[in-house]
C-alpha cells in the first residue's frame, strides 16, 4: 500500500496514500475506539461540516485574510461533503476527548485534500492548503464544533418531527375509524365512565401533535451559534466583521435561521439549549411509552385480559406455549424510550461538567442527542407502520364492558343523588346484579324509557345532563 508522511507537533506518521484524512485523524482512530460508530455514520452532521467550513471560507475571503483561489478549492471540497460524497472519510469516533478536536480536524484534513486535489496537488501538500492555517482559519473546535453540531441537531428534529407528525396522522386515522365504538374509560385501573374508543385515540393523537409544537419551540434555541467566538469567546485570531459575515453566509448555505450569539463568551461555554431540547425529548418519549402501555393492556388477553382492541399479529411470542402472540412493537417502543429517558440522564451530567470557558463534554451530549432522536424515529416509523394502523376494535367485548360495568350508575347521579347511587353500586358489586336489574327491575327507581335516554350509545358517546 503506497504511503505518505504527515507530521504534526508530536511527530510524523505514516498516512495510507488513498485516504483523505490525516496525521490528527489517525491519532484520534489510535486513542478512540470507544462506541465503533464513526461520525461517517451521522450523514447530516458530516453536511454541517461542509457548511461550516464553506461559510467560514467565505467570511475569511471576504475579510481579506483568505486567498480567492484556496477559498475556491475549500467551498469546492466543502460543496462535496455537502452533497454527501467522501463521507467515509469521517472515521473519528463519536465519543472522543478534546472537545471535538479529532472531529474539526477530521473535517479540516479531509476539505484541504480534496482540496489540493482540486488545485492540481497531491494529497499531504499542505503548504498550497493547510487543514489549519486555510480550511480552520478564523476558527477554533470550540466554534466550529458546536456549531456543525447544531446544524446537524436542527435537521435531525425536523426529522423526528416528522415521524411524530406520521405518528398523530395514524392515531387521528384510527380515532374516525373508531368514532362509534362504546368502551369503558378507567381510572386507577378501575371501571370509571364510558367514552369511545375513537375518543381514546383521539386524545392520543393530541398529545403527540402538541410534543411537536415543544419541540419546534425548543429547536429554535439551537439557531443561535457561536461562530467567531474560537477558543473561548473573545474572538482571537478572527478579524474584524467576520462573526456577523459568517455566520450570514451560514444562514445563506444551510437555509436554517443561524443568528450569532450576543455574548460569544457564554454562548462557548453554555451547553443549556442541549438540556431543553433533551428534556423535550424525553418529555415525547415518556408520553409515547405510556401510550404504548395503553396499547398493551388494551390488546391482553386474549381470554383473561381486556381484549379491547386487536394488535397486528407479528411473530409468534413464545417457545414453549403455543398460539401465544406478543405485543413486540409496543414492547421494543418502550425499551427504545427508556434509552432516551437514560440519555438524558448523560446529557445533563455532561453539561453540568463543563468547566470555566469550554464544556468539553459535548461528544457524548452530540452521541446521545444523535442516538436518541434516530432510535426513535426508526421504532417509531415501525410502531405505525406495523402496529397501530392495523389494530383493529372487538366491539361487543368493549359494548359488553361498559354495559355489564358498575361505573354506569355515576350517569344517575343527577337523578338519584350520590347516597343511593353509591348504594345501587354497592349492592350490585355485592350481589353479581346489574345496575340495569337493581335501578329499573327491582327498585323501579326509574323507567325503562329513561334509563334508554340516559344509556343510549349517542348519550354515552356525547352525554348529556340528565337530572329529570
Amino acid at each position: 500500500m503506497a504511503m505518505r508522511k504527515e507530521h504534526d507537533f508530536l511527530g510524523e506518521l505514516d498516512i495510507p496514500e488513498t485516504v483523505y484524512y490525516g496525521v490528527q485523524t489517525v491519532r484520534a482512530l489510535d486513542n478512540f475506539n470507544i462506541t465503533g460508530i464513526p461520525i461517517s455514520k451521522e450523514p447530516l452532521f458530516i453536511q454541517a461540516w461542509g457548511y461550516v467550513k464553506k461559510a467560514a471560507a467565505l467570511a475569511n475571503r471576504d475579510c481579506g485574510v483568505l486567498d480567492a483561489k484556496i477559498c475556491e478549492a475549500i467551498c469546492f471540497a466543502c460543496d462535496k461533503l455537502i452533497a454527501g460524497e467522501y463521507a467515509e472519510q469521517f472515521v473519528s469516533d463519536m465519543i472522543q476527548g478534546g472537545a471535538g478536536t479529532s472531529c474539526n480536524m477530521n473535517a479540516n484534513e479531509v476539505i484541504a485534500n480534496i482540496g489540493l486535489e482540486y488545485l492540481g496537488y497531491k494529497k499531504g501538500d499542505y503548504d498550497n492548503l493547510h487543514p489549519n492555517n486555510h480550511v480552520n482559519c478564523s476558527q477554533s473546535t470550540n466554534d466550529a464544533y458546536p456549531t456543525a453540531f447544531r446544524l446537524a441537531l436542527y435537521r435531525k428534529i425536523d426529522l423526528y418531527i416528522g415521524v411524530l407528525d406520521k405518528l398523530q396522522k395514524a392515531f387521528d386515522k384510527k380515532a374516525l375509524e373508531f368514532n362509534h365504538v362504546i368502551k369503558m374509560g378507567r381510572t386507577q385501573l378501575q371501571d370509571a365512565v364510558p367514552m369511545t374508543l375513537g375518543a381514546e385515540f383521539h386524545g392520543w393523537a393530541t398529545t403527540v401533535r402538541e410534543d411537536m409544537q415543544r419541540l419546534k419551540e425548543a429547536q429554535q434555541l439551537i439557531c443561535e451559534i457561536n461562530m467567531g467566538a474560537t477558543a473561548i469567546g473573545t474572538r482571537i485570531n478572527a478579524p474584524h466583521g467576520y462573526p456577523e459575515l459568517c455566520t450570514k453566509y451560514l444562514a445563506d448555505i444551510s437555509g436554517i435561521p443561524c443568528t450569532l450569539a450576543e455574548d460569544l463568551i457564554e454562548a462557548t461555554s453554555d451547553t443549556g439549549a442541549y438540556v431543553q431540547i433533551s428534556g423535550t425529548l424525553k418529555r415525547s418519549a415518556i408520553k409515547i411509552s405510556k401510550i404504548c402501555n395503553d396499547l398493551r393492556l388494551l390488546s391482553s388477553g386474549p381470554r383473561t385480559g381486556l381484549n379491547e382492541i386487536n394488535l397486528p399479529k407479528l411473530q409468534p411470542g413464545s417457545s414453549i406455549m403455543p398460539g401465544k402472540v406478543n405485543p413486540v412493537m409496543p414492547e421494543a417502543v418502550n425499551q427504545t424510550c427508556y434509552y432516551v429517558i437514560g440519555a438524558d440522564v448523560t446529557i445533563s451530567m455532561a453539561a453540568e461538567a463543563g468547566q470555566l470557558q469550554l464544556n468539553v463534554m459535548e461528544p457524548i451530549i452530540g452521541f446521545s442527542l444523535f442516538t436518541s432522536l434516530s432510535y426513535l424515529s426508526n421504532v417509531l416509523h415501525s410502531l405505525v407502520d406495523k402496529c397501530i394502523l392495523g389494530i383493529t376494535a372487538n366491539e361487543e367485548v368493549c359494548k359488553n364492558m361498559v354495559m355489564n360495568s358498575i361505573g354506569i350508575v355515576t350517569a344517575l347521579n343527577p337523578m338519584l343523588g350520590y347516597e343511593a347511587c353509591s348504594a345501587i353500586a354497592k349492592e350490585a358489586l355485592e350481589t353479581g346484579k346489574s345496575v340495569h336489574e337493581i335501578v329499573v327491575v327491582e327498585q323501579k327507581l326509574i323507567t325503562q324509557e329513561k334509563w334508554d335516554e340516559v344509556f343510549n350509545i349517542e348519550n354515552l358517546i356525547y352525554p348529556k345532563f340528565i337530572n329529570k
